[in-house]
């Protein structure tokens, strides 16, 4: 087992421990959470960095990195949907976004063809990480004018993974295309 890998693994196993801190009652558990949840995604960058500089990247390491970091995102975002802090839109259009995306790669890979992150993955993995934390911190709201940041950090987070899905789509719509056109 690689040094990569076991840090994937690492970040998967703190999953359950930051869901138990971010469902229990107080203030801290949601501080412990977010802390969690803040170290978790740093890893995410840890392991991909000694992957590359170590020669350490497997097909492990391919299918569970993306894993790790969709369980992370997503159970937070199921944890605030269940205390109403996000609306179930934004849950389920992530959702099926990352169900899309991850779809159109099992595609691509039974082609041969391996769908590298794109620059707008990027920057939706850094919108979810970047709302979810200012969620979690559960800091009371700011109004900007009549819109709220936190509205407007879950506005700008569905925006980036709806369109950075639309563009996984739009570059790769020749591997899905076989059944539309005759």
């Amino acid at each position: 087992m690689t040094t990569a890998n076991m840090i994937t693994l690492a970040r998967i196993a703190l999953i359950p421990i930051f869901m138990y801190c971010a469902i229990s009652e107080g203030a801290q558990g949601n501080w412990i959470a977010l802390a969690i949840f803040a170290f978790a995604s740093l890893t995410d960058g840890v392991d991909g960095y000694i992957a590359r500089k170590y020669n350490q990247i497997t097909d492990f390491g391919k299918l569970v990195d993306p894993l790790a970091d969709k369980l992370l995102v997503m159970s937070a975002l199921l944890i605030l949907l269940e205390q109403g802090v996000i609306p179930s839109w934004a849950c389920i259009l992530i959702l099926a976004r990352e169900f899309t995306v991850s779809s159109l790669r099992s595609i691509a890979a039974s082609k041969g063809v391996v769908l590298a992150a794109s620059w707008w993955g990027k920057v939706k993995t850094v919108s979810q990480l970047i709302c979810v934390m200012y969620l979690l911190a559960g800091f009371d709201d700011i109004m900007l004018g009549s819109l709220s940041l936190q509205n407007l950090l879950v506005w700008i987070m569905v925006f980036f993974t709806v369109f950075s899905g639309y563009d996984y789509l739009r570059r790769n719509f020749g591997l899905i295309k076989d059944g539309l056109v005759k």
